[in-house]
């Protein structure tokens, strides 16, 4: 009963102070995101003790390397949080934006308005730069929002949120607009999924067991990924070097993200050429490649890629690699085994370019590019609160204009309805 209370009070607090924060002006959301980002840096030594617990803890716990990355905050972590704040105080305001408008026959004029969504709950796990950037996100945009952290991550969360609230309430915005559930039991997580009257949209952030649970438990609105299945395909006409570099980036640079290439499909006419110098190369930073009979065939000594393989998220060093007969059959593997987060195209062909670009249906597509751009932060949304693969009502990383919706705005003289 008393985590029931505790979240009912956090959520109807948020509710009330909404309709203040949408009427907000920009100038006063900017200086609170800039006192934001000193905040961090003036704090950093106190985040960075909060955090040591938090790794404490987890190291004693046994959790995953893939986990304790995400987990950790450094300096320079801190900085690129704090510059991600800055960066969504330096963008356009999307509040009140009239984003379209016409004239009907009656003289009416109609239009589109931008406004906030209202209160957004995000769920998550491991990562404490979410706290500061769906906090930075939500007020650009806005919106109140409701944390709740991983038990792992709660003295850094915590900390993250007194140094936010802090920035909020010198700017005379109320500190009930960025709050931090401070109860690690999953009891909290089910409390908050009960409340459609008071949130409006639940953002789950994490692995797939944390997304399905929320998915199948919530009464509101859930915006969500499962998980990255990202592929690269190396088409006949791509450049050799530059698909080595490519695909050893989306792979190698950071294993543990959703972002990272799971699998790469190599065009059949390229595959003895390429397979055996990007074979090597992943060889020698220690990734494990399963590949298709075709693969085995140039590289024997791969393991063998099951039907699992083709499916799998495995946030590590490992790869599943099929040889396919060209961009057909490439589309078509992507189209059955991906997650619609994020896939990329290696050529020189301007049609196979556009053809991919148009039919393979993710909400990030390449060309020529590393799958590890697929970041609200890369596309020079500041942040972003999470990445959608579902299409209502984003599609892919979500900066603060994904956090408004539209209303109709109508201008008339008088007009009557007959």
């Amino acid at each position: 009963m008393e985590i029931r209370e505790e979240i009912l009070r956090m959520a109807r607090a948020a509710r009330t102070v909404a309709p203040r924060l949408a009427t907000l002006s920009s100038a006063l959301k900017d200086e609170a995101l800039r006192r934001m980002a000193e905040g961090l840096l003036e704090e950093k030594d106190f985040l960075l003790s909060e955090n040591q617990k938090d790794l404490e803890h987890a190291h004693k716990k046994g959790l995953s390397q893939a986990m304790l990355d995400r987990l950790t905050l450094s300096e320079k972590v801190i900085r690129d949080m704090a510059q991600s704040l800055m960066e969504i105080a330096s963008q356009p305001d999307p509040v009140g934006e009239v984003v379209k408008m016409w004239r009907r026959p009656n003289g009416l004029l109609v239009g589109k308005m931008r406004i906030p969504l209202g209160v957004i709950g995000v769920i998550y796990e491991s990562r404490p730069n979410v706290t500061s950037d769906a906090a930075g996100l939500c007020l650009k945009a806005g919106n109140a929002v409701i944390l709740r952290g991983g038990s792992e991550a709660i003295n850094s969360n915590l900390a993250i949120a007194r140094v936010i609230q802090r920035a909020l309430k010198s700017s005379g915005i109320p500190p009930e607009a960025v709050q931090v559930v401070p109860v690690t039991d999953r009891e909290a997580v089910r409390e908050m999924l009960k409340l459609e009257d008071y949130i409006d949209l639940i953002i789950p952030r994490g692995g797939e067991e944390l997304i399905r649970f929320v998915a199948e438990n919530s009464r509101i609105p859930v915006l969500k990924h499962y998980k990255g299945v990202c592929h690269i395909f190396v088409d006949r006409s791509a450049d050799l070097q530059m698909a080595i570099e490519i695909c050893f980036n989306a792979k190698v640079q950071r294993p543990a993200v959703c972002n990272a290439m799971e699998t790469m499909l190599v065009h059949r006419e390229i595959a003895p050429h390429f397979l055996p110098l990007m074979g090597e190369r992943f060889r020698e930073a220690g990734v494990e490649l399963r590949g298709c009979p075709r693969t085995k065939e140039i590289l024997p000594w791969v393991k063998d890629a099951t039907e699992e393989d083709w499916y799998a998220e495995y946030l590590d060093l490992i790869l599943a690699v099929k040889v396919v007969d060209g961009i057909d059959e490439a589309i078509d593997h992507i189209l059955k085994y991906g997650s619609k987060h994020t896939d990329a195209i290696i050529t020189s062909d301007y049609r196979n370019a556009q053809r991919f670009l148009r039919e393979v249906d993710s909400s990030t597509v390449l060309v020529n590019a590393s799958t590890r751009f697929s970041d609200g932060y890369q596309f020079g949304l500041g942040a972003e609160i999470g990445i959608s693969t579902t299409k209502l009502h984003a599609f892919g990383p979500m900066g603060a204009e994904d956090l408004t919706t539209t209303k109709f705005i109508v201008y008339g003289d008088g007009q009557i309805r007959t």
